[in-house]
């Protein structure tokens, strides 16, 4: 909403806003744009303005959604005002799946903006190339994250099947989204739903190594591709290789660099490739891109480093997407200590659900510390996800795990454990108190 925000005001559009919890990097990105969010107050709306949108985390009993539904105002979803006001006449290209959606869509954008295309886009998160997660350009490309979360509590569809797409990727199903999802079927027909909406002259590109995805191939009204590292794939990667500047593989007869690392960031990069190739990019404009990728903020984002202790900070919550996160800094740094410094925060991962899968990723961890379950209260004791029995199961295997009820503590715990070469990777879906510079700050010291 904050990149949609700004866009819109580059457009020489008013905006304000409101929200509550907001914080960086998107408090400063807004700040920075001059761009006002207030608490949520009937009285920001005394102006009637001509368009409220409202945002998807939006219920009833929001003071400013009740205040829009008495008066009567003009309002929609985010997703239907980008399909009405901005997708309509484009070629969208929309990226999906569980994991890696950020990362695909970032990498896809700056492609075709190096090779002078000039997408308009909309990604949830801050591409460093951009320093924006949202632009409306007058090209026909437009490069959209598109997210299986629902649309509004008037809505309950997901936000992708508004999105009108010519290609779509979608780079793996898991089950997430426990607050709106009942199971992974329900999943599958929200992805059903998107499948169905491409057009006959569109693409499919759909991770060929996913079972899950499977039972949703079986279509023949438009061309579809399976991508990945496995022999039933029709677009196949080979010859990976890993350093601490990157990633390498071998597609279509040439070698391929990344500025990123793993396994899930290769299959990332090869849809964006391949969808730069359906926008009109040859292999040599793909790599010049690629060579000049500057990554993405919070997605294995170094904050710094203090007294030979690098601070990473990763938006990873999913057990999958953390497993990957660890897998890819160990393969970035061998040999060296990694600290797992996790916060319980995501509709899901505050549940049980993934209780034994979360003791499974963290434990590639050297160390794992564990932050409180964020607002417990809200989630009924026999749904909530289980701390002592969580650290218990990483401590089985072997790893030292510790959990404790403050930012503060854990900072004080990190600091006194800490050694030379050590890696702290902080993983949370949320602001996490600021801990990655409080803990660079008191390493400093």
């Amino acid at each position: 909403m904050a990149s949609v925000a700004a866009a819109l005001k580059e457009r020489g559009i008013a905006v304000s806003g409101s929200d509550e919890g907001i914080y960086p990097p998107m408090s400063t990105f807004l700040a920075e744009r001059g761009i006002e969010a207030k608490s949520f107050d009937e009285a920001n709306l005394f102006h009637k303005p001509d368009l409220v949108v409202i945002g998807n985390a939006i219920s009833r009993g929001n003071p400013e959604a009740e205040f829009a539904l008495e008066q009567k105002l003009t309002y929609c979803s985010l997703p239907e005002l980008l399909k009405q006001r901005f997708l309509r006449g484009k070629r969208n290209l929309v990226v999906t799946g569980t994991h890696g959606k950020t990362t695909t869509a970032s990498l896809l954008a700056w492609l075709l903006e190096h090779n002078g295309l000039s997408p308009g886009f909309l990604i949830g998160g801050i591409p460093n190339n951009f320093g924006q997660g949202a632009r409306f350009t007058n090209s026909d490309w437009f490069v959209i994250e598109g997210d299986e979360y629902d649309t509004a509590f008037f809505d309950k569809r997901s936000k992708f099947v508004h999105y009108l797409p010519e290609a779509v990727v979608i780079n793996n199903l898991e089950f997430d989204h426990a607050d709106i999802f009942g199971n992974l079927d329900e999943i599958k027909t929200s992805f059903q739903r998107l499948i169905n909406i491409i057009p006959r002259n569109g693409l499919l590109l759909a991770n060929g190594d996913d079972t899950n995805l499977g039972p949703l191939l079986d279509i023949d009204h438009c061309p579809i591709r399976r991508f990945g590292l496995g022999g039933n794939c029709d677009e196949q990667t080979s010859d990976l290789t890993y350093s601490e500047n990157g990633s390498e593989f071998r597609f279509d007869e040439t070698t391929f660099r990344i500025p990123l690392i793993g396994e899930l960031n290769i299959r990332n990069a090869l849809a964006a490739l391949l969808l730069a190739r359906h926008a009109g990019l040859s292999n040599g404009q793909i790599q010049s891109a690629l060579d000049t990728f500057k990554g993405i903020r919070r997605r294995m984002e170094i904050r710094g480093e203090e007294n030979g202790i690098t601070v990473i900070d990763d938006f990873a919550h999913h057990p999958t997407a953390i497993r990957e996160t660890l897998k890819a800094i160990d393969q970035r740094y061998p040999g060296r200590r990694v600290w797992a410094i996790f916060e319980p925060r995501s509709n899901t991962t505050r549940r049980n659900h993934f209780q034994i899968e979360l003791a499974e990723a963290l434990r590639l961890a050297n160390r794992v510390v564990l932050a409180k379950v964020a607002k417990a209260s809200q989630i009924p004791a026999e749904e909530r996800l289980d701390p002592v029995r969580l650290m218990e199961d990483i401590r089985a295997t072997g790893t030292k795990a510790e959990t404790l009820p403050t930012t503060d503590k854990i900072i004080d715990y990190v600091v006194d454990q800490t050694e030379e070469g050590d890696i702290l990777c902080i993983l949370s879906n949320g602001g996490f108190g600021n801990i990655h510079q409080k803990l660079l700050n008191a390493l400093g010291h």
